[in-house]
């Protein structure tokens, strides 16, 4: 209704207005506002419109082939034109950026597949943030696969951004999916994905010349095995922050006296994998985490205290820890926003009844 009202005022204006005053020129407004926010169609039936109103102002003051309204009726058309062809881009380009956004939300549900609730005796809850408002996805990672004497979880970081971060995660959660059925321990695992993501960041393929650099790239992670039958549990860390527990209201960091290189950084791998055991007692609760939560600061530039907030605000199970975690994670960063992709997975293992 805005550049119908401004093509009907235009109008009434300058035929209403002394001669030397001409207000024709101001009905280019009405198809570049409609172009805005409209699409092409509703562009050009605005501008024929105001081309029309020009066209019944020429005649009602002089005639059409007064040579100042056959100049402005010639801009007129011209800049009907152009905005239409500008509407036209636009609405292509929308459409693009819708089908890319429903391509990423798909690809983060086969990438990063939203864990169960309930896993045998453990309840689950998980989270993901992106950094940027209009991601769906990144290098932030993690997983839970079901084992016959209990469940494996991995969380993990890619060094880097965009699609080849995505690239190494969807690789490494692959990896983990297909071969935590198989090993029969932790360290045979890790060492399979190890040999995974070792094998990719060394494939002749990805160098860009025969004397490009070698890359640097590798993924922080830490593996868990969780059995159901005992109340202990079983890390490898491999570069990443360490798990936090949370019993009877004091949390531990699970930090492991031998910790390994990150995965890709096979010529730092000096000894086999070992895992160590930790306890993980019925209600306990258990905190996996990528740097993004530690790493975000407040204006002062202050790390957020992850740990003390955890033992402020976990009670009520995994579900209402994170959801609270999280409210308090955006209300501490400067502005709500995050300086780099963030990912909570929160376990929490039932008490017997």
């Amino acid at each position: 209704m805005v550049p119908l009202g401004l093509i009907a005022i235009v109008t009434v204006g300058d035929i209403l207005a002394p001669p030397e005053v001409h207000l024709g020129p101001f009905l280019a407004a009405a198809p570049a506002v409609t172009a805005s926010f409209a699409g092409p169609r509703t562009t050009a039936c605005v501008g024929a419109l105001a081309v029309l109103a020009q066209a019944v102002v020429a005649i009602v003051r002089t005639s059409l082939t007064d040579l100042n309204h056959s100049l402005q009726i010639t801009a007129l058309i011209m800049i009907s034109v152009c905005v239409t062809f500008f509407a036209y881009l636009r609405e292509r380009h929308e459409k693009q950026l819708t089908q890319l956004r429903a391509v990423a939300e798909a690809a983060q549900q086969v990438v990063l597949r939203p864990l169960p609730r309930r896993i045998g005796p453990l309840r689950i809850a998980s989270v993901y943030m992106a950094a940027e408002a209009e991601a769906q996805i990144g290098g932030d990672l993690f997983a839970a696969v079901r084992t016959a004497h209990g469940t494996r979880f991995i969380v993990g970081d890619v060094r880097g951004k965009g699609l080849e971060a995505v690239g190494d995660a969807a690789l490494l959660l692959g990896a983990f999916r297909a071969a935590a059925h198989r090993q029969a321990d932790l360290p045979s695992l890790v060492a399979s994905l190890e040999g995974t993501v070792s094998s990719n960041l060394d494939d002749p393929r990805a160098a860009v010349s025969a004397t490009a650099a070698p890359s640097e790239g590798f993924i922080t992670a830490a593996v868990l095995d969780i059995p159901d039958t005992t109340s202990v549990l079983h890390l490898i860390n491999c570069g990443h922050p360490p798990p936090l527990l949370l019993h009877e209201g004091l949390v531990t960091a699970l930090e492991v006296c031998e910790p390994a290189p990150p995965l890709g950084l096979t010529e730092f791998a000096g000894s086999p994998f070992a895992a160590q055991s930790f306890p993980f007692r019925p209600g306990d609760t258990l905190l996996l985490y990528t740097d993004g939560v530690i790493e975000a600061r407040d204006d002062s530039g202050a790390f957020y205290p992850l740990a003390q907030r955890m033992a402020a605000l976990g009670t009520g199970g995994p579900q209402r820890l994170l959801r609270r975690l999280r409210e308090d994670l955006l209300s501490h960063t400067l502005g709500g926003h995050l300086g780099d992709d963030a990912a909570m997975v929160a376990i929490q293992r039932v008490r017997s009844e």
